[in-house]
């Protein structure tokens, strides 16, 4: 009995530890970020590789460190990372009327050197601000300890020469 348990463990127990292995082996110890990709559409993905070849060296301050996966759909800088995603889903809140006019407080009131901005709170001190009015929504996320305005000021450039104003598909 005790040759049958040692087997049914080698048999259940190699494969869990081959995926624990894999999976600690695909984790990163050197602190680098990582970001979801987007899927847009063929549309907002040609916009998007675009936006990625007018994307600055460093924003605030900070070196531009891709986070994982590699993407011409994602961007970072610094640690903690800046990251920004081109070609997310348009936030549901930019449904709301007095955002879209820029009423609400949310809404960051003429944008930032031609790029307005849908600014939203991420609960840890940070903030998540996406482009509106443009062919693709392009979402930037600032942590806490950096500053929004610097970023959003560095990124204005390129945002504005590859992502065409308009409404995103």
């Amino acid at each position: 009995m005790n040759s049958f348990r040692h087997r049914r463990f080698a048999v259940i127990g190699l494969p869990a530890f081959v995926l624990l292995v894999t999976t600690a082996g695909c984790s990163s110890a050197d602190g680098s970020a990582s970001a979801a990709v987007p899927s847009p559409g063929t549309k907002a993905t040609k916009l998007c590789r675009n936006l990625d070849k007018a994307l600055p060296a460093e924003v605030d301050g900070a070196d531009r460190e891709d986070p994982s996966p590699a993407s011409t759909l994602t961007a970072g800088w610094g640690d903690p990372a800046i990251i920004l995603r081109c070609g997310v889903v348009r936030p549901s809140k930019m449904s709301d009327p007095a955002v879209a006019e820029g009423r609400d407080d949310d809404a960051v009131a003429g944008g930032v050197n031609g790029v307005r901005w849908l600014m939203e709170e991420d609960g840890d001190g940070g903030y998540r601000f996406t482009s509106a009015l443009r062919r693709a929504y392009v979402e930037v996320t600032v942590p806490k300890g950096r500053d929004s305005s610097s970023v959003l000021i560095d990124l204005a450039p390129a945002v504005k020469k590859a992502i065409p104003e308009g409404i995103a598909d």
